[in-house]
């Protein structure tokens, strides 16, 4: 199944298009891309149960985020070894977590504002949560898994990195810093969700390949450590972090400038196509 936010409204993207799914439900299901995981199982068994009418022509540019008001974001550092090593640090024992403020959410393509001269892509495969997790084995953690999406940590890194005490929430979290989507794909449309080829180019240059089977801490393991400290909500997102290729761990370093295209793709998913423009600068302290 592949669930999209066309224009604000819930719909399945079939075959033959998209399906409103307020309207195919006969009410049964509001129009709210991110309230139907909040009744994920009845969601699910109807939508595999209904005779679905002909989709209507998918018009692309009208899609947003397929989950655009989640509850709580969680994004994983280091996850990738090669990216732990050009980032200079050892490999984490434990996940390292932050978040990326709601705020930053945004569809799948269009403008990213520049806030700053040092503003860095970040290719990542996101989770969205179907059901409460609340201490999960990592061997029960898919059951709790809606679906997958493709997903943009983009980061100023200035701003993140800002002494004494880094600021990884904020200097992640400029409006459209979070771009995901184009759909939220359930598992079992993938023969091996845990192992997915995942990328990034600018202006058609590849500057991010590698598998998500290569994270450190698999989407298994980051449900049952989030999930063993704090609930884990229907729509909850996890950024599941990014393989190496970023501007930051290039010598020398490169960042992203107005008018460049960043396209980021994830197997049998889809991909995010965001170009980049100036933005207002943001205010530091004097």
């Amino acid at each position: 199944m592949r669930i999209a936010n066309l224009a604000g409204r819930l719909v399945l993207v079939t075959a033959t298009g998209a399906v409103d799914v307020e309207e195919a439900s006969q009410g049964r299901f509001g129009p709210d891309p991110t309230a139907v995981y909040r009744d994920w199982r009845d969601f699910t068994a109807w939508a595999a149960s209904a005779g679905l009418p002909a989709g209507e022509p998918l018009d692309e540019t009208l899609l947003g985020a397929p989950v655009p008001e989640p509850g709580q974001i969680f994004a994983i550092g280091l996850n990738y070894r090669e990216h732990a090593t050009e980032s200079g640090l050892d490999f984490p024992v434990e996940p390292p977590v932050f978040t990326k403020f709601r705020t930053s959410i945004t569809g799948p393509y269009g403008d990213l504002a520049l806030p700053g001269d040092t503003v860095d892509w970040e290719a990542e495969l996101v989770v969205v949560i179907g059901r409460e997790a609340r201490q999960v084995a990592a061997a029960d953690a898919w059951e709790y898994v809606a679906g997958l999406t493709v997903g943009q940590d983009y980061s100023e890194r200035t701003r993140q990195l800002v002494p004494p005490a880094p600021q990884f929430s904020l200097g992640k979290s400029f409006p459209g810093f979070a771009p995901i989507g184009p759909v939220v794909v359930t598992p079992d449309e993938l023969p091996d969700p845990g192992n997915l080829e995942i990328g990034c180019s600018i202006d058609g240059e590849q500057v991010q390949k590698a598998r998500t089977g290569d994270l450190i801490f698999s989407v298994p393991v980051l449900i049952e450590r989030l999930s063993a400290v704090l609930p884990l909500q229907p729509g909850d997102l996890i950024f599941t972090g990014t393989p190496s290729g970023v501007g930051g761990g290039r010598n020398p370093k490169r960042f992203l400038v107005a008018g460049e295209e960043v396209v980021t793709w994830i197997e049998g998913i889809g991909q995010l196509r965001q170009r980049c423009v100036p933005g207002t600068p943001y205010t530091t302290a004097s």
